[in-house]
């Protein structure tokens, strides 16, 4: 995935936040109606499998109370970085940190010029950076545990820059610029379901028809609608800041899903494939509604999970 050189960056929106130490502990999960996803539904389950079972974490939900900011200014991979320092497309084709702001940016303006959201869109507040732990503006205090995820409470995504550098490692995983940006895409749609008020229709969180799964794969579903759009999507300025996604690229978002499908985990873990305790969505479900939405042609209503009888 290559950005425009030329093309303007707006950082507004991208925030260090520091963090308030790496512990995991006790808590309440987020309520699944404030927030959406863990890292957007990809691997929330593994991350909370590898808390759990590798790094001594103890809560799988991750979210704790009295946490407070250490004041620290970290980047992706825990170096300090300054994301105002990004004002065009030529630094995000240098730069991880960069390249996060320039993907915000492409799906604002992919998501503000569908006009089947057009009457009730606004960009989510920010995409806040964090390190360990996080205080939120409706969610509690989350963790490292949870991974990515989106707050409906103050409309901000969170990233903690764990995420790329150690737990997707961990999974074997690649963080290829182009599954970093469907991380966010999905993380976005989210805040497209919480605009729209699809997150109100969530009444069961557990199962393979599950609202939460229908809601996880709506948002990867939306995430295509973004891959497919994002190089003929103009900036403000109107320059397309996305020059190039590859079939390569595709398919390693592909291969992400397919790698951290509920079934995929249950088997990865050890344990027999259920159903019944499905959060997220099967490796063919989440294959399935990314690349329905890669299909859609701009029409949202090809990604209404909800009303499907099938989700594969």
């Amino acid at each position: 995935m290559r950005f425009n050189a030329k093309a303007r960056l707006d950082a507004s929106r991208t925030q260090d936040v520091g963090g308030g130490g790496g512990g995991t502990g006790g808590g309440f999960p987020i309520p699944i109606g404030k927030a959406g996803g863990g890292i957007g539904g990809l691997i929330v389950a593994v991350i909370i499998y590898l808390v759990v079972t590798n790094l001594g974490g103890g809560s799988a939900g991750g979210v704790l109370t009295g946490s407070a900011f250490s004041g620290n200014s970290v980047g992706l991979y825990g170096q300090d970085f300054d994301y105002s320092t990004c004002t065009s497309g030529e630094d995000a084709n240098n730069s991880d940190e960069c390249a996060l702001v320039a993907v915000e940016n492409s799906l604002t303006d992919y998501w503000k010029n569908q006009a089947q959201v057009a009457d009730v869109f606004q960009p989510e507040r920010a995409i806040h950076v964090f390190h360990g732990s996080v205080s939120t503006g409706g969610c509690g205090t989350a963790t490292t545990d949870v991974g990515p995820f989106y707050c409906s409470g103050d409309q901000t995504i969170y990233l903690d820059t764990a995420f790329y550098d150690t737990i997707f490692k961990q999974l074997g995983g690649e963080a290829t610029p182009f599954v970093r940006a469907y991380v966010i895409a999905h993380e976005y749609g989210h805040h497209i379901q919480d605009l729209l008020g699809t997150m109100s229709k969530v009444r069961t969180q557990q199962g393979k028809k599950s609202d939460s799964v229908r809601l996880e794969l709506q948002a990867d579903c939306y995430a295509g609608m973004w891959a497919h759009g994002a190089e003929t999507t103009p900036d403000q300025d109107g320059n397309v800041l996305i020059s190039d996604i590859t079939s390569d690229d595709i398919q390693q978002g592909i291969t992400a899903a397919k790698e951290v499908g509920d079934d995929y985990i249950q088997q990865r873990t050890g344990g027999s494939v259920n159903p019944d305790q499905w959060t997220h969505g099967s490796s063919a479900e989440r294959q399935h509604w990314f690349t329905t939405g890669m299909q859609a042609n701009d029409d949202i209503s090809a990604c209404d999970t909800f009303s499907a009888a099938s989700l594969d």
